[in-house]
């Protein structure tokens, strides 16, 4: 096991990361600038639902590295927008190189923005904020402190079921979790740890 406060996990700048984060420099960057760090935004929210959804079954370092080609082929994950491609966008996006070219979460992607174009503004970011956890849980030491189900994720995700959404289990929606900030899971001698 690595020691999360060790030589391996000090960051170019000599301060401590998350092991996960000094994997590569693109993983360095989203840990430091955007993980962990308070979303909202209907639109926002939906684009890192969107992508966690992606993200199932491969390394996020996939997604994220084509995080621009995905925002091109999805409008910027703009609700309205989205819920608006027609069949013709379907086929469009089953033979962009740029994308993750899964059938079924493409699917899921385009019937999510049905879904939530008609909710009232706010209504997601309230929605998936209302599943933060009351109490911040123990702060994790290691790597192997970190759960990747809760009782909030495992809520949250039959939540957003009950109201028409795919692709959205338990450990989908505590990923959506750690990276929208309504849980801080950087590791107790991170850097970033503190950072708002």
């Amino acid at each position: 096991m690595s020691d999360p406060v060790g030589e391996k996990s000090l960051g170019p700048d000599g301060l401590p990361r998350c092991p996960w984060a000094l994997s590569a420099p693109d993983y360095l960057a989203y840990h430091d600038e955007e993980w962990g760090r308070p979303v909202h935004g209907d639109d926002a929210l939906f684009e890192r639902l969107s992508l966690e959804a992606f993200q199932s079954g491969l390394s996020w370092i996939t997604i994220l590295r084509r995080r621009p080609g995905f925002r091109a082929a999805f409008a910027d994950f703009r609700i309205a927008d989205v819920a608006a491609f027609t069949d013709a966008d379907r086929e469009r996006l089953l033979t962009d190189t740029g994308i993750i070219r899964n059938r079924a979460k493409i699917d899921a992607t385009l019937a999510n923005a049905r879904v939530l174009a008609e909710w009232k503004p706010g209504e997601l970011d309230t929605l998936i904020w209302s599943h933060a956890p009351e109490e911040p849980g123990p702060v994790p030491r290691t790597l192997a402190d970190v759960p990747a189900v809760t009782k909030e994720s495992t809520a949250l995700a039959k939540t957003l079921k009950k109201q028409g959404l795919r692709f959205v289990g338990p450990t989908t929606a505590y990923a959506l979790m750690q990276a929208c900030g309504l849980v801080n899971d950087h590791l107790e001698k991170c850097a970033a740890r503190e950072t708002p």
